[in-house]
């Protein structure tokens, strides 16, 4: 069991922790968005079509598939993490990523090499996932293990809030090239350039990384002689129950977020009728509120608790999601920025207390191994296939309102998880680490 420790309290440390994880998750997250806000383009280069809607569908198809490949990144790198570390993982992500990210920049086009391009893009995105797989669960035991108690829930959001800086950080860029550059330019070369800069990002995210201590409650574990041997099996044996609540808990997590910052941008432009410029206000305004809203939420589960802002959210998404998408389709682009603020902030409600409350269901001992693999298989399922979903129930059933219907499924399918869990918040993690402490 992980011994009391205070060096999480120092403000040094705390500050440290907070900003290696964070800027390491912004350029995790940057790399993973732009792929979503240049959907159109890739969808053009590498999977031509007379059909821009099947082009379209092939492009989130193999934006799905990388989040097929992060349960096995979950797998390798969470109980990694329980072994070696969450710091030396966090390193090694940050650099997969970056490297991958990269190569889709670098990959030619269908014109030029045939189908080893969407190969090669599909190769790529594999990897992108597999490293994603080890980012999440890593960034938020390690932040979870640095936080006082007292302030955990804030802490930790950092981490989703840092993933919304990724994703308005991709948007900017997109943006601010399409607006510089020609569309025969933009369609040529500039729509790789954010690819090329998410290597330069990489070399700055590993070398903040690098520079990090690892958690106390992992240095305490390793003084005692205490590290889990078997994480994986370990995890699997005492943690079951835990694991399978994090999957469903993140369900209405990630489906809202993907259909809000990656899904609602295209949407804008392919479905709605606006313009790239009125999608980038949008997912500007989304961004922002999500910015604003995520840690005085996240403070305020460390004083009232998790389960009333995870209620909060699920019920809001469950009630909501169909008059907001309604609105998004009314034809005002006012009222449709509005729609998707809203949300937003629906989003902002729950990923504010689901990170925390997901890392302080597991022991110390396989922390990692437990809420990587739980998180990374609900994202598989759920989150990285939600653009693909929305897309095919908007044109299968003819209706632009029906992805509304998988993200009021997916609210439920949370809520009932939630309503499972016991309250964390307040609780200092080692009253979660003996087997019998577990969600009840």
């Amino acid at each position: 069991m992980a011994s009391t420790v205070t060096r999480g309290e120092e403000p040094g440390s705390l500050r440290q922790a907070v900003v290696g994880a964070g800027v390491g998750n912004t350029v995790e997250w940057y790399d993973f968005a732009i792929y979503g806000f240049l959907a159109t383009y890739i969808a053009d280069k590498f999977f031509p079509s007379t059909n821009d809607t099947a082009a379209l569908l092939s492009t989130f198809a193999v934006f799905a598939v990388a989040f097929f490949m992060r349960p096995l990144g979950g797998f390798f790198f969470g109980p990694l993490g329980d072994r070696i570390g969450r710091k030396r993982v966090l390193a090694i992500v940050v650099v997969l990523m970056s490297i991958s990210t990269l190569g889709i920049g670098l990959v030619p086009s269908y014109e030029s090499i045939g189908v080893a391009a969407p190969l090669l893009l599909v190769l790529l995105r594999c990897v992108q996932g597999f490293s994603a797989g080890g980012e999440y669960g890593s960034g938020a035991c390690f932040l979870a293990e640095y936080a006082p108690t007292r302030h955990r829930g804030l802490v930790v959001a950092f981490l989703v809030w840092s993933v919304v800086i990724g994703f308005l950080l991709g948007s900017v860029t997109v943006t601010a090239l399409g607006a510089m550059l020609s569309d025969d330019a933009m369609n040529s070369y500039g729509w790789r350039i954010p690819f090329f800069i998410a290597g330069a990002l990489g070399v700055v995210g590993l070398y903040i990384r690098l520079r990090l201590r690892d958690t106390p409650e992992f240095e305490a574990l390793q003084e005692t002689g205490e590290v889990a041997q078997s994480p994986l099996k370990e995890a699997m044996r005492t943690a079951w129950r835990p694991i399978l609540q994090i999957v469903g808990l993140v369900i209405v997590h990630n489906v809202g977020f993907y259909v809000v910052f990656t899904y609602l941008p295209t949407y804008f432009t392919q479905t709605l009728g606006f313009t790239e410029t009125d999608a980038f206000i949008s997912i500007t305004v989304a961004s922002v509120v999500a910015l604003l809203l995520i840690l005085p939420l996240a403070a305020l589960s460390d004083r009232v608790g998790r389960k009333p802002l995870l209620i909060a959210g699920a019920v809001g998404f469950a009630v909501g999601s169909y008059p907001l998408f309604s609105l998004l389709n009314s034809g005002s682009l006012v009222a449709a920025i509005a729609a998707h603020a809203g949300l937003a902030a629906i989003e902002s409600v729950f990923v504010s207390a689901s990170l925390a409350a997901g890392a302080e269901l597991f022991a110390t001992r396989v922390r990692s191994t437990g809420y990587s693999i739980g998180y990374n298989v609900s994202v598989a399922l759920f989150g990285g296939t939600a653009p693909y979903v929305a897309t095919w129930l908007a044109d299968r059933t003819g209706n632009d309102v029906a992805p509304a219907f998988y993200v009021i499924a997916a609210a439920i399918a949370s809520l009932a998880t939630v309503l499972t869990m016991r309250e964390t918040a307040g609780r200092p993690l080692r009253a979660v680490d003996a087997p019998t402490a577990t969600a009840r």
